[in-house]
Parts: structure tokens; sequence; C-alpha cells
């Protein structure tokens, strides 16, 4: 009885191996990319940020006010990536304190492969001075002490690139990671999508056929806007906020 349930088992087996299909055709894959002008840096980690800027010792730590200019509009001048591969990118304005800077330098460090990979910051350590003052304490008295410093950043800034023998998929999941606990909204992007963002507007921008765009409306003063639109307004279009 067990031999007579072995062999049933054994055709059943050998019946279902035949009757899967079998496909064979000619397999298409594309060349793999060359990576001949790259050269690996001597370090590829990024640097330690300073927490409080190097002032002389005869140099009262200066005061500042917020300042609210250096993070509103558009960046128009580190707006671009380096080494043409990927990075992070700003799509709002804010500020950036050393713990973001640890965070980012941590966690990339752990992800990336240093043997062929290495990544290099696109803003300046923190020197915006923020004051504060102590908890429960009278108003007046002038202005309070140097609480932390800060990095501002405008809309457009690449925050940080990483550039080497890797493809966008490889470094995709751990910039987004990081991405994603910046007090700002901040997008991962390549040279490649970027280039593609710019064709796209130049091509929406020459095919659109209503005249009635944001900037006519704000420069002729249709339905009376000029009385409620802020001087950002007239300066950007309400493009940004």
């Amino acid at each position: 009885m067990l031999r007579r349930a072995k062999s049933l088992l054994l055709n059943v087996r050998v019946n279902s191996v035949k009757q899967q299909p079998v496909s064979a055709g000619l397999k298409y894959f594309a060349p793999p990319v060359k990576y001949e002008d790259f050269e690996q840096v001597e370090r590829p980690k990024l640097r330690i940020m300073e927490r409080v800027p190097q002032y002389p010792p005869n140099l009262r730590p200066p005061k500042m006010q917020k300042k609210l200019r250096f993070m509103r509009g558009p960046e128009l001048i580190h707006n671009t990536f380096l080494y043409k591969q990927y990075g992070i990118i700003a799509t709002g304005g804010g500020r950036l304190r050393w713990g973001h800077f640890e965070m980012m330098r941590l966690t990339i460090g752990r992800k990336m492969d240093t043997n062929r990979m290495f990544a290099i910051w696109r803003v300046p350590a923190p020197w915006q001075p923020v004051t504060k003052k102590g908890q429960g304490q009278r108003m007046g008295g002038g202005k309070g002490a140097v609480d932390h410093y800060v990095t501002p950043v405008k809309t457009g800034r690449v925050i940080l690139e990483i550039s080497g023998k890797c493809e966008f998929a490889e470094v995709k999941p751990f910039l987004e990671l990081v991405a994603n606990i910046l007090p700002f909204k901040a997008e991962v992007v390549s040279q490649e999508i970027l280039d593609e963002r710019v064709e796209t507007e130049a091509q929406l921008e020459k095919e659109n056929l209503n005249s009635f765009t944001m900037k006519y409306v704000i420069q002729n003063n249709l339905s009376g806007c000029h009385r409620w639109l802020s001087p950002v307004d007239h300066k950007w279009f309400g493009k940004y906020l």
C-alpha cells in the first residue's frame, strides 16, 4: 500500500513538471554604465560641521535679526549639481540646525559604500545666530543671549550630493530617509530628473494658450489684487511663499 502511494505521488510530480510551459527567446539587457572619469576622493564621507562658528578671541559673538528673506524665494546660485549625479534638493524654505547636519552625516555614512561612492556638503555650517530668553522672564531688558546657530535654506537649494560608481536606485532609499526628516520639504533627485523638469517647464510655457497668467494678473492689477497681495507676490508672482 505504501509503495503504491509513493508511485502515485511520483507520477503526479512528473506530470506537473511536464505541464509547465517552457518559454525561450532572445533576452535583451542594457549595457552596464561605464564610469571612466570617476576618481575616488580622499575623504568620501561627509565632514563634521562646527556647532558654533569660530570668532576671533577679541570679538563678541554678534546677534542678528530673523532675516526671513534668507529663506524666502528661489535659490539662484547653488541650484545645480557639481558632479551631475544625485542629491537632495529643498522644495521649501527653512533652517538647518547642527542636529540636522549630524543626522545627515551619520545616516549617509552608515548606508553608503565608501569604496565606490562619496558625498559632499552643498550648504555651509550653521552661521546665523538665533537668540532666546530664559523661560519665565518679563518682557523688555534687551535682546536675549544667543541660543544656537542655523543655516537658512531657500527653495531649490542643493543640500548635499552623492556621486561615484552607483545607480540612482542604490542611493535613493537612504537619501529619502534623510529628506523626510529635514525641517522643510525636500526631495531626492538625479541630474536626469532636473533636466526633464527644465524641458517640461519650457515646453509648458511655450505651449500655454491662456494669456491670463499669474504674472499678467499681478502686473495689471486685475480685480484690484494689489490690495491684498504682499511684496513677495509682486516679486515672484505667487510662485514662492
